[in-house]
């Protein structure tokens, strides 16, 4: 799917460190869906880890990652999560905003599926 436009609530040229920060970033596809991602970076989120004191990110609306805040590399990285039908950037923010649109039982079902599958395949 096409990315009709990626716009920035915060100007790029506010980021202070560009390879240490995380922003929200706005999305509109050519099927007029518009989305709000996180866009982060790597030394953003070993710094969230060191300011919290863990050693892991905690479960969340997963961040799109990039080397380092540009647009280039902004852009290169939504493009790639709306290939397709841009399903990985439907999901992340739909299950951000509502995690019921997520069936569970259906889920399950495929990983008892999968499980029974690799069990066979280990007999």
């Amino acid at each position: 799917m096409n990315v009709v436009k990626i716009s920035y609530p915060t100007p790029l040229s506010k980021i202070s460190d560009i390879e240490n920060d995380n922003m929200d970033v706005f999305i509109e596809l050519e099927d007029g869906t518009n989305i709000t991602v996180v866009v982060s970076t790597p030394l953003n989120l070993l710094q969230q880890m060191n300011n919290n004191d863990v050693n892991f990110i905690s479960a969340s609306q997963p961040d799109i990652i990039v080397r380092s805040l540009t647009h280039e590399n902004i852009q290169q990285a939504i493009e790639n999560y709306a290939n397709g039908d841009a399903f990985w950037l439907k999901l992340l923010y739909v299950a951000s905003i509502e995690k019921k649109v997520v069936d569970m039982i259906r889920i399950n079902h495929f990983l008892e599926e999968i499980n029974m599958l690799n069990n066979e395949l280990l007999e």
